[in-house]
């Protein structure tokens, strides 16, 4: 900390030690002498040891996971090589525990180690231990101090139950739904009061005597009568009786929206986790009451999967699972809050709207400052429409920021929060307020920092500018801290999520990388350490991906003046990030073409949480699309279309020759990644136009070639291996030709490439040169041009797939194609972006690594058995891989042989593993490679046609 003026760094954090200050007042918030406990993992845990350093706190400890040892098999934790003393490293079997009972004794554990070790606090980071009221409650109970909000706000704001009547209480815009789901099904088993106190003397429940007084709605009673039997760990509902009550509730919800869909959330989910979306009855057939009936039938398989994937399926666990209207056109926003418990305050806003199953992907700021700009720019250039969206943005970001304030007084707020919500054009909606540190609060830190002023001398203060370190402040001095003023930082940042995925974003798990190139400048990297060079030899130390816990590799941000140079810094990153290792696949490439899109369209487009799936499907529609176009016969083509036009076949040999491996290594690498080939399509959507067959570029194509190597981050450079950049002689074909065109716009006074392509045509010579040099200029021309057509089918293969059909409108409103929301069409282009793992006619093979599971839940019946027969599309098993549980189906028709794992619960497996040995209904033909040629051919000629 310090009370020295505030440097405007985005690395600030990072790079600044916090001094110590003469002031006495500033000196009183000292920090140092806190012996706090981290009982977490992920770049998170390296983060917050560097932010105590920095404050002083040295004396900390990391509590290990044994799923952290299958992480770090071939080499130590990243951030072990910090601990300068072994004794301050402890162990646990994992931070959780697998049920309720387990869960009690880790948390003891977790106190024993503690009081041991002499540790005085604990930090859990932002995982579900961070938000759970039995560790902070017992983490009170025994005397240690939780740096996070206390147990009474995580009871009031972190079921999502409590949270959503405290909202009503405290004029917040909520979702429309059900909250008390367990309430009603006790009320429908009671039957009345006297039921319920039935109830609660036949277990010797200690029931809170308000519950009894008189005017008491009956739900409200039965809420005591459940919280009493949590406390003492007793089931009073069977999963039937609220799967029972479920169908119904969800059936009235339906009724009152018939053409909306609606989510399940377990009370205790987060991060993506229990939560199911249930198909509006407007899917089905038949008339509105069957309809109903049948959207609704569903309801009690969702809910079991959500209290399985939570963990709540155990006796005394709380059960309840949210029923809510699932707004169709969500926009996922939330609002960083901070607080003491006395005063409250926020720092703007993050819009978390581009994510893939509940997982969050890209993430960006969205403060007032960045708003009244960006309105400030559009009023400039006379948008009309760009600027109502980005005031209706102001405005809602204004109202959940006041909202958010609100809530976090009701809740008693005392440490860091987060606020979020849905937001459906003009309106916005809360979900739920998360009772800790996020992955994303860095996009928050990076916008604002927090100037705690002395109030009786506003020249002495201190500024803090991570949130860790607020944290930490908030849970050793508290309600002495006065309430902050924030200062603007940054305008805009954004943050990518590198996840352990592949193409199509599905977790991959079991991956070293053996190599990651160093951060660039202007670019943050929150990665747990694992690119910290060897001290002694510099290079980098291999780093397994296991699947025990999340996807998540590292957090990759950049700021920037605006909102597009944040996404501009973004793109500079990832262009220039290298990373290589064994069985390693990341969400690295598609965030580069996901950002370009975003740079072509417009970086305000209002996205909602329904883009990225048709936007990856369109992915796959590219990369089928160019599945079949064969460079190599189309370059040849392309020199026969020369020879006939030209009569001097030797030369057009010659120079064709020369340019083969310029034109096609650039296009191999473009269609050998189709996220990569997408962000190509995206960077120069501007430069083309269409005329027929024909491809026409509004940009010079040898300028177009020479930012295409520029794009795969394949720039020459003499230091760097020849598979890493453009061959040496290539680049010089390519700088001769630039060279060219740069002296012929002078002399011609002509920078505009139609323009100065019409000039090139004309029969008389152009800029005072003679009919000789004209003659020459003209065949250069023709030369340096020859071999670009096949460039030119690129735009096409993307016209065919609508790539240009999913644009941003004036409003700023996303335009997705009604196509790209068939989940048939879905499911099949993830498998064109990874195709199933190579197996053979009579086998089924694990689509990934991780924990195998042959049941729906404990004790439920195998999803197969031997002498089964089971059609395409039914399920088989599950696998859960990283916190995810992902329910398989059968790839075709078949008749199960044999089971080929001896355990069927919990089994360990790895990607392309036989998993069952089966017959299948249809014999599968491999394709004649005579065919496939024929294919190609015919494909290859008809995008030449018109370009050649």
């Amino acid at each position: 900390m310090s009370n020295e003026n505030y440097s405007n760094n985005p690395l600030v954090n990072k790079d600044r030690r916090r001094k110590a200050s003469d002031s006495a007042w500033v000196s009183q918030f000292d920090c140092s002498d806190m012996k706090p406990l981290i009982i977490c993992r992920g770049p998170i845990r390296k983060e917050v040891m560097d932010v105590w350093e920095e404050m002083g706190i040295t004396d900390y400890g990391i509590l290990l996971s044994e799923k952290d040892s299958i992480t770090y098999n071939n080499a130590l934790a990243p951030e072990l090589r910090q601990m300068a003393n072994p004794d301050r490293v402890h162990r646990v079997p994992d931070y959780t525990g697998m049920d309720k009972d387990e869960r009690t004794q880790r948390i003891q554990q977790i106190i024993s180690i503690a009081k041991e070790n002499g540790h005085d606090s604990i930090f859990a980071g932002y995982g579900f231990m961070a938000e759970d009221d039995a560790l902070v409650s017992a983490l009170e109970a025994a005397g240690l101090n939780f740096i996070g909000p206390c147990s009474a706000t995580v009871r009031g704001a972190g079921a999502k139950d409590e949270a959503k009547r405290t909202a009503l209480q405290n004029d917040v815009s909520t979702t429309p739904g059900i909250d008390n789901l367990t309430s009603l099904a006790l009320v429908r088993k009671a039957g009345n009061l006297e039921g319920l106190k039935a109830l609660a003397d036949t277990h010797q429940l200690d029931v809170d005597g308000a519950a009894w007084e008189e005017g008491k709605a009956l739900e409200d009673v039965a809420d005591a009568v459940l919280n009493a039997s949590y406390n003492k760990s007793i089931d009073l509902l069977s999963v039937d009786e609220i799967c029972a009550e479920a169908i119904l509730r969800v059936a009235e919800v339906f009724g009152r929206y018939p053409e909306n869909r609606v989510r399940l959330k377990a009370i205790g989910g987060g991060g993506g986790k229990g939560q199911r979306i249930l198909q509006s009855p407007a899917a089905f057939e038949g008339d509105q009451d069957a309809r109903i009936k049948e959207a609704a039938s569903v309801a009690a398989e969702k809910l079991i999967e959500i209290l399985q994937e939570v963990k709540t399926t155990g006796v005394g666990d709380n059960k309840n699972v949210l029923i809510e209207l699932n707004i169709e056109t969500t926009r996922h926003q939330e609002i960083q809050v901070i607080g003491n418990g006395v005063w409250c305050t926020t720092l703007g806003a993050r819009d978390c709207s581009l994510q893939m199953h509940e997982q969050k992907l890209l993430e960006i700021s969205q403060t007032s400052e960045m708003l009244e700009e960006a309105i400030a720019r559009a009023e400039a250039g006379g948008k009309a429409g760009e600027v109502a969206a980005l005031k209706t943005d102001l405005d809602i970001l204004l109202k959940m920021e006041q909202e958010s304030e609100r809530f976090g007084a009701a809740v008693g707020l005392d440490s860091v929060s987060t606020f979020e919500c849905i937001v459906d054009k003009g309106s916005h909606f809360f979900m739920e307020m998360n009772t800790r540190i996020q992955v994303e609060h860095r996009v928050s830190e990076l916008c604002y920092a927090l100037k705690f002023v002395n109030p009786e001398n506003p020249d002495d203060f201190l500024v803090v500018d991570s949130l860790v370190e607020a944290m930490t402040l908030l849970a050793r001095h508290g309600k002495a801290l006065p309430k902050p003023v924030r200062i603007p930082r940054e305008r805009a940042s954004v943050e990518a999520r590198l996840n352990a995925t592949n193409d199509a974003l599905k977790p991959h798990a079991g991956g070293v990388i053996e190599y990651w190139s160093s951060p660039i400048d202007g670019e943050i990297r929150d990665d747990q350490g694992i690119t910290a060079r060897n001290p002694d030899t510099k290079q980098f130390i291999k780093y397994h991906l296991a699947g025990a816990y999340d996807s998540n590799v590292a957090l990759l941000l950049t700021v920037g003046n605006d909102r597009r140079h944040s996404y501009e810094q973004m793109a500079e990153l990832l262009r220039r990030t290298r990373m290589s290792g064994e069985n390693l696949s990341t969400n690295l490439h598609f965030h580069y073409g996901l950002v370009h899109w975003f740079l072509a369209e417009n970086v305000h487009a209002k996205s909602t949480t329904k883009f990225v799936m048709p936007y990856l499907t369109l992915v796959g529609l590219v990369k089928q699309g160019a599945a079949d176009f064969d460079l190599e016969y189309a370059f040849a083509q392309t020199k026969a279309s020369y020879k006939a036009q030209i009569d001097d076949a030797q030369a057009v040999d010659a120079t064709l020759d020369r340019k083969h491996t310029l034109l096609l290594r650039a296009l191999e690498n473009l269609v050998a990644d189709p996220h990569v080939l997408s962000g190509w399509l995206s960077l120069n959507k501007a430069n083309i136009r269409f005329e027929g067959d024909a491809v026409i570029w509004t940009r010079n194509p040898i300028q177009v070639l020479d930012e295409t190597y520029h794009y795969l981050n394949m720039d020459y450079r003499s230091d760097l291996p020849a598979a890493e950049c453009i061959w040496k002689q290539d680049n010089e074909i390519l700088q001769k030709a630039l060279q060219f065109y740069a002296e012929l716009e002078q002399k011609l006074g002509e920078s505009d490439w139609t323009k100065l392509k019409d000039l090139l045509q004309a029969d008389s010579p152009q800029g005072g040169l003679d009919a000789a040099t004209w003659s020459q200029v003209q065949a250069a021309h023709v030369g340096f041009q020859a071999g670009v057509e096949v460039m030119s089918a690129f735009p096409k293969i993307a016209r065919e797939a609508g790539f240009y059909e999913l644009l941003v409108d004036e409003n700023l409103d996303v335009h997705i194609p009604e196509s790209l929301h068939d989940e048939t069409l879905q499911a099949k282009m993830m498998k064109v972006l990874v195709p199933p793992p190579a197996t053979k006619a009579d086998e089924i093979v694990a689509v990934s690594g991780g924990m195998f599971y042959g049941r729906e839940v404990p004790g439920a019946p195998t999803f197969v058995e031997q002498g089964d027969h089971v059609e395409a599309g039914q399920p088989i098993y599950i696998i859960e891989v990283m916190k995810m549980f992902n329910k398989v189906v059968a790839p075709f028709a078949c008749t199960i042989d044999k089971v080929l794992l001896e355990n069927v619960d919990g089994s360990i497996v790895k990607q392309g593993q036989p998993l069952f040995k089966v017959t299948p209904d249809e014999i599968i033909v491999e394709e004649n490679p005579a065919d496939v040629m024929a294919r190609r051919v015919a494909r290859t000629d008809a995008l030449l046609t018109g370009l050649i």
